[in-house]
């Protein structure tokens, strides 16, 4: 089987795994329970019992150390290969889990989700990621957004599989069961990934040049992580990034605390909204990556912004029983937010070259980080300081308008260099 037909089994083993360490974004499912279960451990009640809300520090800490192994693992990749890295990324995530597994504190949960599963979450997601995309020049936005949907997609099937194993069970089983689980589907999908050529162009494909000042047609340049940083875009995709994945962050980080606590659902309804939240997430990776196939990826990230000020404004305007807003609300900003995630790997690796793309992308995640860790902790605080969610959503707002500008920004650097 030659490359241009392999690459398919590729990117399915791919996103296969990539739905495995996805149950990093079933967190929300997890939450409640946990800290119920840390407080009766520790024999905590009344104001001095652990919430939901004070556990945000734990998904924060998974978002923010994502970019270290990104990084580490992208160097990682050029001396033993992706397969090999998946498999030390896969039993890491699952050994975080199981570790959860046996938690009795929040400093335990800390170490075994946040640390374990992050480090080993950014490992695995960033391998499998740039290398699929490597091998689809042809298909950057759409490959990028389906590799990418697959890790949005595990917040839809994880939170229904948790909560069975934790009505029939308990949450710690959850854990243990599904760390073990995801050690064994990922060494088994591990078994199909290669590694993509540098110079591999897949069958009937001819490669887009750009055109340079000068007028004559050069091949598109692959940048290291240090010419990158030499680069005024770099920054502002960077930025651009962290103020599309805040408000995504933000609400999945709480998705089912906000149902229960500004429209006053069960808990089980509110385990759908996180279904749907997630559905919608997944959906919009393939979607936005799809569009920017056709329109750009500037573009429709400019476009996506200007919908989540729309879907943050529904959120705001949700009351005691706003259902309809509450899930109109949630499906834009889990569509936008997808669609973000979905494109920047195929933006980054056209922007700066498929060569060093591993790392690029995992320096790039830094934006995500930041959202990752100080979106669920700020609207936590928010929550317990004023019983209401409206000023995290206004913030998110501000955030997303100030990407839309920085599209602008981005845009006019690119023609001026024309």
């Amino acid at each position: 089987m030659n490359l241009t037909k392999r690459r398919w089994l590729v990117l399915i083993a791919s996103c296969l795994i990539n739905l495995c360490i996805g149950a990093l974004y079933a967190w929300s499912v997890f939450a409640s329970p946990m800290a119920e279960h840390i407080s009766a451990v520790l024999g905590l009640e009344g104001k001095n019992a652990v919430t939901a809300s004070s556990l945000s520090i734990v998904f924060s800490i998974a978002n923010v150390v994502g970019p270290i192994t990104m990084i580490g693992g992208g160097k990682l990749v050029r001396t033993i290969g992706p397969r090999l890295v998946i498999m030390i990324g896969g039993i890491w995530f699952g050994l975080g889990m199981l570790i959860c597994g046996f938690a009795g504190s929040v400093a335990v949960l800390i170490f075994g989700f946040g640390i374990c599963c992050g480090l080993a979450m950014g490992m695995t997601y960033g391998c499998t990621v740039s290398n699929a995309v490597k091998f689809f020049p042809d298909k950057r936005g759409l490959v990028g957004g389906i590799a990418t949907a697959s890790y949005g997609l595990s917040s839809v099937l994880v939170p229904l599989i948790a909560n069975a194993i934790i009505s029939k069970m308990d949450v710690t089983m959850a854990f243990k069961i599904l760390g073990i689980a995801i050690v064994v589907i990922v060494l088994a999908a591990s078994l199909f990934i290669i590694p993509c050529p540098d110079d591999f162009i897949p069958d009937g494909y001819k490669p887009v040049s750009k055109s340079s000042k000068s007028g004559s047609v050069n091949k598109a340049r692959d940048y290291t992580w240090k010419e990158m940083l030499g680069t005024k875009e770099f920054y502002i995709m960077m930025v651009l990034m962290c103020c599309g994945a805040f408000m995504g962050m933000m609400i999945i980080s709480q998705a089912s605390p906000i149902a229960q606590n500004q429209v006053l659902m069960t808990s089980q309804s509110a385990a759908v909204v996180v279904s749907i939240l997630a559905l919608f997430n997944t959906g919009g990776r393939i979607l936005g990556g799809y569009i920017s196939d056709l329109i750009g990826q500037i573009n429709t990230l400019a476009l996506l912004l200007l919908c989540s000020v729309a879907g943050l404004f529904m959120l705001i305007i949700t009351g005691e029983g706003s259902v309809a807003t509450l899930y109109l609300g949630i499906c834009i900003i889990g569509l936008c937010f997808g669609g973000f995630m979905g494109i920047y790997p195929g933006f980054t690796n056209e922007k700066f070259g498929a060569k060093y793309s591993s790392v690029n992308y995992g320096i790039m995640f830094i934006g995500f980080a930041f959202s990752g860790f100080f979106a669920p902790i700020m609207i936590g605080k928010i929550y317990l300081a004023t019983g209401t969610y409206k000023a995290a959503y206004f913030t998110a707002m501000a955030l997303s308008i100030l990407g839309i500008v920085l599209t602008f920004i981005y845009r006019n650097m690119n023609n001026n260099e024309k």
